[in-house]
């Protein structure tokens, strides 16, 4: 079915200073996630211009966002269509990310700089006080910033743009289970067993840590969905 202007989930309009592709693309990728807009249904451009009362650019680039993100499929005659998000596929898209993640911790672990090693201590040292004072968007935005930390820190541009492209597949899923307070904290004791095996130059505990870390974001994930 296509999401139209009748259909669509009731929530209040942007407002207009924010009306940019980036925020469009993050609401209707939430409204994806809740199951708000089912798999199947047309992400049709005319009914989304009306919706949030902007041009079909940034609603084009918007769709462009979810398809990267494997949110959203273009299937021929029917346009930009939702994708069917099961648990299988998540399962192996953390899977996968898993094995990507302790590749860069072994690496990481062996390559890293004493500055980019101090630069991720104290990194991990402001999420703790984000988990304290249960920050959840400012975790989520350093979480981020966290393991692109690992990823760059292996100095291979190849496994760099690799580990990127699959973060992005994953984004909006590790997002949401860390909306919840206990996931937060047990992800920020998952990081201080990382950084610990990084700072120790421990190649091996990096890997094993981070792979772990991504079984226990998929668990919670997929909790999450049940």
């Amino acid at each position: 079915m296509a999401v139209s202007k009748a259909s669509e989930p009731t929530s209040q309009p942007l407002a207009p200073k924010r009306l940019h592709s980036a925020v469009i693309a993050d609401r209707l990728e939430a409204e994806i996630i809740a199951g708000e807009i089912p798999a199947g249904s047309k992400l049709d451009e005319i009914a989304l211009t009306e919706r949030f009362g902007v041009s079909r650019t940034p609603v084009r680039e918007a769709l462009l966002v979810l398809v990267s993100r494997s949110l959203a499929e273009r299937v021929p005659y029917r346009g930009v269509v939702v994708a069917n998000i099961t648990r299988e596929r998540i399962d192996n898209l953390f899977e996968a990310m898993g094995e990507i993640e302790a590749t860069c911790g072994r690496l990481a672990a062996e390559r890293m700089t004493m500055s980019e090693r101090s630069a991720l201590e104290e990194l991990h040292l402001s999420m703790a006080e984000m988990v304290e004072q249960e920050r959840y968007d400012d975790y989520e935005k350093a979480n981020t910033a966290f393991h692109t930390a690992i990823f760059t820190g292996t100095h291979n541009d190849e496994l760099i743009e690799l580990a990127n492209s699959l973060r992005l597949k994953l984004a909006p899923f590790r997002k949401s289970q860390l909306k919840r307070a206990e996931r937060m904290k047990k992800s920020n004791e998952e990081h201080t067993a990382i950084v610990t095996a990084i700072l120790d130059r421990n190649a091996n505990q990096a890997g094993k840590t981070l792979r772990r870390h991504l079984l226990s974001a998929a668990r919670a994930t997929l909790a999450g969905m049940s």
